[in-house]
């Protein structure tokens, strides 16, 4: 396994903020005024949660009062989300970071001399020696929270663009073949392995392709994507632009759910300025290849996740399952061959091609090559995102970096992979993050959300909830999903009753669990069993049952 590799350099830009929130970079270049302090201050949506906008109207008001002359940079999060808003002061010794500050902290921060690194309670010494941070292995987040998000200077002054130029020079083929021989599988979720997908719309031939981003990132826990689109959408752009030219794709779209507005809003902006830098359009960077894109905003399905639902969803129609074959990879939007990836795996693609297959293949632990950015929510005190190489355990991202139970109780029960992932016991903390090592105990890793649980948690309520969370999100296709989850929630019930004929009811339950795995059409009604029949197993007690029914794998065997 790789070390980290070193961050890039601090760099700032001359910038004011606007009305809007978007920050105006100057054409001057990327480094500020000596006689000037810079700081940053995130326009992330967890920040602004946090009153980041009114932290940042307070910082200026108050360098006005001091008659001081600043420069306001609103970049992305760091992914230290438990100490948002995060202002960090730009000093010959590198960026300090505060927080998390509040809008009656300002005043006083002034007061202790921040700009110049003073002592003050909020002060957390050095950015990148803060632990959290200092021992990720940040490869595709390696600018996020480091740079005006739309500043083209700043991205080209951090390695940006690197990538693409090197794919300029070679051909489809060579691009196909860099990431296979990378190991890059899906980031969604489905971990199938990106070249393959991609080397089978490159071989089939069409008059026009499409690349299809998908940002619907509607997981219980997970919001990786949204860091990389409102802190750094040129590396989505790169990759994308990357892609087309590997299989011979003229157009792409980003696929974002509604409930992003921020994120739409800067991915907009970041293509208007993509295009004004020649970056985008009909003469990429003067190599007369052509690509264009745009954002197109789902409506708030869940099943819109599911690549074919969302490619019914761009043709305008409704957010339903396709059956397969055929393959998107074959005749996918529109009946073109289509590729369709998560946004975290064509974000990466810009990093393999600028340092290199073997590079990122290095990272990790069997064929789960490169890193993940796993994302830390639910009850621990430092929730946030985390990139590291998989082979990491549960346990190091819950205690290391999590920190353990916000509310100071022990953790009891973790859910991996989003609302269908399984509940995972302490006894299995232990495992390596990995694809393989996952399925193993009928686990996946999935888009690397997390969501811890103490002791106090009812698991018979949490199996449940994912029942019910699949009869409101089923797209009504096929009947096991569409009504084996309705039946689901009526035989939980009946168990948290704990009425007649229980024993017979935690049957029927398995075997219900067992019909949703066979025979629904996709991974919505497929995987629901994962999280009711680990929560069973693992935790009979919840269900009044007083030792597993089954031992082993929670669905061993219910295995289609």
């Amino acid at each position: 396994m790789n070390t980290a590799p070193s961050q890039p350099t601090v760099a700032s830009v001359d910038a004011t903020v606007t009305t809007d929130g978007v920050n105006a970079a100057s054409s001057t270049g990327v480094s500020a005024k000596p006689d000037i302090i810079t700081i940053y201050l995130p326009r992330d949506a967890a920040a602004l949660a946090m009153d980041a906008d009114a932290v940042a109207l307070a910082i200026e008001q108050e360098a006005r009062r001091r008659n001081l002359t600043i420069q306001l940079v609103r970049n992305g999060s760091r992914g230290m989300l438990w100490l948002e808003p995060l202002a960090e002061i730009v000093t010959p010794a590198g960026r300090i970071a505060y927080g998390p500050v509040q809008v009656e902290d300002v005043a006083s921060l002034f007061e202790a001399d921040w700009l110049h690194g003073g002592a003050h309670p909020l002060n957390l010494g050095l950015t990148e020696a803060i632990p959290y941070l200092k021992n990720q292995q940040r490869l595709t987040f390696s600018r996020v929270g480091i740079t005006d998000p739309l500043s083209t200077d700043h991205y080209l002054a951090h390695d940006g663009l690197q990538g693409l130029r090197r794919a300029l020079t070679m051909t489809p083929e060579q691009i196909v073949e860099e990431v296979t021989t990378s190991g890059l599988r899906g980031r969604g979720g489905a971990a199938f392995p990106t070249g393959i997908k991609w080397k089978t719309v490159l071989t089939t031939p069409a008059p026009q392709k499409y690349i299809v981003c998908n940002a619907d990132e509607g997981d219980s826990g997970t919001f990786s994507d949204r860091l990389i689109m409102e802190g750094d959408p040129f590396l989505l752009i790169e990759g994308m632009t990357i892609a087309g030219l590997a299989v011979g794709a003229t157009y792409g779209y980003i696929y974002v759910r509604s409930e992003y507005p921020q994120a739409i809003d800067t991915l907009n902006a970041a293509i208007a300025r993509a295009h004004h830098a020649g970056w985008l359009g009909d003469d990429i960077q003067g190599s007369g290849k052509r690509f264009d894109l745009e954002v197109r905003k789902g409506a708030g399905a869940y099943i819109c996740g599911e690549e074919t639902s969302l490619l019914e969803s761009l043709e305008g129609k409704r957010g339903v399952v396709r059956a397969k074959p055929p393959l998107p990879a074959i005749s996918g939007l529109f009946g073109q061959p289509t590729v369709i990836n998560n946004l975290i795996s064509l974000a990466t693609v810009p990093v393999i091609l600028a340092r290199g297959a073997a590079y990122y293949r290095d990272y990790g632990m069997g064929r789960s090559q490169g890193t993940l950015p796993f994302q830390l929510a639910g009850n621990l005190k430092h929730g946030g995102l985390v990139e590291v190489a998989f082979g990491i355990t549960l346990r190091e991202l819950l205690y290391d970096y999590g920190g353990g139970s916000a509310s100071g109780r022990p953790l009891r029960a973790v859910q991996v992979g989003g609302p269908l992932g399984a509940y995972l016991p302490e006894s299995q903390w232990d495992v390596p993050l990995d694809y393989e090592a996952y399925v193993k105990i009928s686990a996946m890793v999935g888009h690397g959300g997390i969501v811890a649980f103490d002791d106090t948690v009812d698991m018979s309520r949490m199996a449940r909830y994912a029942m019910e969370f699949c009869a409101v999100e089923s797209c009504g296709k096929c009947t096991p999903c569409r009504i084996g989850a309705v039946r689901g929630q009526e035989t939980l019930d009946k168990i948290r009753a704990r009425g007649p004929q229980h024993e017979q009811h935690i049957h029927l339950l398995r075997d219900l669990c067992d019909t949703m795995l066979g025979g629904s059409l996709c991974a919505l009604g497929g995987m629901t069993p994962y999280p009711v029949l680990s929560a069973l197993n693992h935790f009979p007690e919840d269900f009044g049952i007083a030792a597993p029914a089954t031992s082993g794998n929670p669905t061993a065997s219910h295995q289609a």
